[in-house]
């Protein structure tokens, strides 16, 4: 009989038993999180943590999903306690490593593109925090002349206890989908230390209304997800009625693909957010007129994606918590001190953040089409700031047209990330005439050409 409602359920918004199964789970988050508030002493928040998190896994995906989890977070602890110098980079490499086999043993993409679900997508977020951990606790040995802010802000001085590990591994609120977090804020969450400390005159803030703004918002996506995807399915490219087409109307259906596909991270985000707000982790510190900021639980600005000025904004903007990660432990470290970042910086984070999604070509097709178009976009922004500010009408043209770029670009870069396959990729950039991929390389050389000037000359420093 619960078989058969299963079946039903699952029927009727068109997902299939496996995925229901998830989705029931993955909401369930937001109460178990809310129950953490009331769990007493310290211990007892961080089994709760850890405990809510297996149960929830094991729930969604299987028991097996439990022992994959163990494997990295065996990796990060056991590199910490025996060789802390290395500990950061052994985590990396090791828990990637890992993560890689699981993708290619699962076939993570295929699944996910078909409807189906698998626990790689909760390794995933795992992976990365294992490896913050790691990094942070390596960084506790190093001076702090010489470090940046976020590395004096993260850096571990002393080795977590295994309990503590677990529980900010394992925490249901973020486990499934992120988002990310570190360490340190984890402890100080859950000891009241930081700006959860309640000694203070100030009290905590409410979670209750940022929550129910969450989950409104999260409803309101899953019900354009649902209408918006039986109209523009990705098979539709491999179709030959898609090949007849003209080319405004096979880029009108690439942006309306994009903007469904969107829809639904829009949703799950919207959910993790609601969970970790209402735990009270989420909370972020106060703003200038004395309200509550929740930005450690904001994962995603839907206007910030949808109307970007910039593909340089995208980041700022879109999978917040993971784009932050990648530019604390992978951008921001292979720049050389006293050099400034370039494309090479650039182009190997998207490597590594297209590696972390999975092997596939469409993956790796879409980071490198990210780097190329963030690439272009600056090279539009740096004309725009040469242009005098007397001519205000034409930078203003200039930003509407680094805005049209950003969301020809977005677009049709995002079908590789979303059909995976090299031949579909390549059917879908080929129909367009690969116009995303010709502009942001022409943009680039140009820039050689017609290098932008500063609008205002330096002043000369006296010799």
């Amino acid at each position: 009989m619960e078989s058969m409602d299963m079946n039903s359920m699952a029927a009727s918004i068109g997902v299939s038993v496996a995925v229901l199964r998830f989705l029931l789970c993955f909401v369930a988050t937001i109460p178990v999180s809310f129950f953490w508030r009331i769990v007493p002493s310290r211990l007892g928040k961080h089994i709760y943590a850890a405990a809510s998190g297996v149960f929830l896994s094991y729930l969604s995906f299987g028991f097996s999903s439990n022992l994959h989890f163990l494997v990295p977070m065996t990796i990060g602890y056991a590199s910490m306690a025996v060789y802390r110098p290395k500990c950061g980079i052994i985590t990396f490499f090791l828990g990637f490593a890992y993560l890689i086999g699981c993708h290619v043993f699962y076939m993570s993409g295929d699944a996910w593109k078909e409807g189906g679900i698998d626990s790689t997508g909760a390794l995933m977020v795992l992976t990365l925090k294992v490896i913050s951990c790691a990094v942070n606790y390596n960084d506790g040995m190093l001076k702090e002349e010489g470090l940046r802010e976020a590395q004096k802000k993260n850096r571990l001085i002393e080795m977590p206890s295994l309990i503590e590990y677990f529980g900010y591994c394992l925490c249901c609120g973020s486990h499934f989908a992120g988002p990310v977090y570190e360490m340190k804020d984890y402890l100080q969450w859950t000891e009241g230390k930081g700006i959860w400390d309640t000694s203070e005159k100030r009290k905590q803030p409410s979670p209750y209304l940022a929550t129910l703004r969450a989950i409104f918002q999260a409803g309101i996506c899953m019900a354009l997800y649902l209408y918006l995807v039986p109209q523009f399915p990705l098979t539709r490219f491999t179709e030959p009625v898609y090949q007849e087409w003209g080319f405004l109307k096979k880029f009108g259906y690439q942006y309306m693909a994009g903007q469904t596909a969107r829809w639904k991270y829009y949703f799950i985000w919207s959910i993790s957010e609601a969970s970790i707000i209402i735990s009270g982790l989420g909370f972020s510190g106060w703003t200038d007129d004395d309200k509550p900021k929740w930005d450690r639980a904001k994962n995603v600005d839907i206007l910030g994606v949808e109307l970007a000025k910039s593909a340089v904004q995208i980041p700022l903007v879109w999978n917040i918590q993971v784009s932050t990660w990648l530019r604390h432990y992978v951008y921001e470290r292979l720049v050389k001190s006293g050099k400034k970042a370039g494309f090479f910086q650039l182009l190997a984070t998207q490597t590594v953040s297209a590696v972390w999604h999975g092997l596939y070509p469409g993956y790796m097709m879409f980071f490198v089409q990210s780097a190329l178009m963030i690439a272009g976009s600056r090279v539009i922004y740096r004309w725009q700031q040469s242009i005098s500010p007397k001519l205000a009408m034409l930078r203003s043209v200039m930003v509407f047209i680094n805005f049209l770029y950003t969301v020809l670009v977005l677009n049709y870069s995002a079908v590789g990330f979303m059909v995976l396959s090299l031949h579909e990729t390549l059917t879908a950039y080929g129909s367009v005439y690969y116009i995303g991929t010709i502009i942001p390389v022409g943009l680039i050389l140009l820039s050689y050409v017609v290098p932008a000037k500063p609008s205002r000359p330096k002043p000369r420093k006296e010799e």
